[in-house]
């Protein structure tokens, strides 16, 4: 699952967790993750927000999105879509200079955040820590996984969404759904056995109506897209494309 150069401090202790079927966003869902690409940030953002607040509406699919952390509180205040952060420490807030705790996002406006993402791995525990901060303060976890034994390994957090992305497919042409449906449906599979009230999203590749509707075939409950939209010529072209899988 990768590493991080920052060390997690211990958690404190709470109250349990909410069920993760308590923190939905819409079933089945649409995630866009903007990542940082330059054409997404700033009034690219905004752009692309709207534009998916629009398309989502007319469609009838529920859609979120998951700015740049600059991007944030601007896209959570105007759009009425679920707007998540890329990214998460699980740590309280007070003195964390460069980190960025799950109170910081929910005075943002931000419904919750993806969490564990390949290009921004934790370790195991801070995982957990993450998805247990976040449904403290009635956030919503996205847990990425690289495959289905992390899949299966992160389930027993319980987080409300779990979304597989073997690294080796982010950004290419192939889409996991179709390029390796066994590694949808083993997730889907494994995750139910441990978590079944998580939903498991499907991402990596994701870039056309085939993809999607072979990924809600095997069991997903939605999609997890990035560059299929934020390096589209055409952005609307390409959410309309995404969204007619549903």
């Amino acid at each position: 699952m990768g590493t991080s150069t920052r060390s997690v401090p211990a958690r404190s202790a709470r109250s349990p967790p909410p069920p993760a079927d308590a923190l939905s966003l819409g079933d089945p869902l649409f995630l866009l993750n903007l990542k940082a690409y330059p054409s997404c940030l700033g009034p690219g953002a905004e752009t692309l927000g709207r534009l998916l607040e629009e398309l989502g509406r007319s469609s009838g699919v529920s859609v979120a999105i998951a700015p740049a952390m600059p991007d944030l509180g601007r896209l959570a205040s105007e759009l009425s879509i679920p707007v998540l952060a890329q990214h998460v420490d699980p740590v309280d807030a007070g003195p964390r200079t460069g980190w960025v705790p799950p109170e910081a996002l929910r005075a943002a406006g931000a419904v919750g955040s993806l969490v564990n993402h390949s290009e921004h791995p934790l370790p195991a525990e801070a995982v957990r820590n993450a998805v247990d901060r976040l449904a403290a303060l009635r956030l919503v976890a996205v847990v990425c996984a690289r495959d289905v034994e992390a899949a299966r390994n992160l389930a027993g957090w319980r987080p409300p969404y779990l979304a597989v992305e073997p690294p080796e497919l982010i950004g290419g042409d192939r889409a996991v759904s179709t390029a390796r449906p066994d590694v949808v449906s083993d997730t889907v599979s494994a995750v139910q056995q441990v978590s079944p009230t998580s939903r498991v999203l499907c991402g990596a590749g994701i870039h056309g109506r085939r993809d999607v509707v072979r990924a809600l075939e095997l069991g997903s409950r939605g999609v997890l897209v990035a560059s299929a939209v934020t390096r589209a010529n055409d952005p609307r072209a390409a959410i309309e494309e995404l969204l007619a899988g549903f």
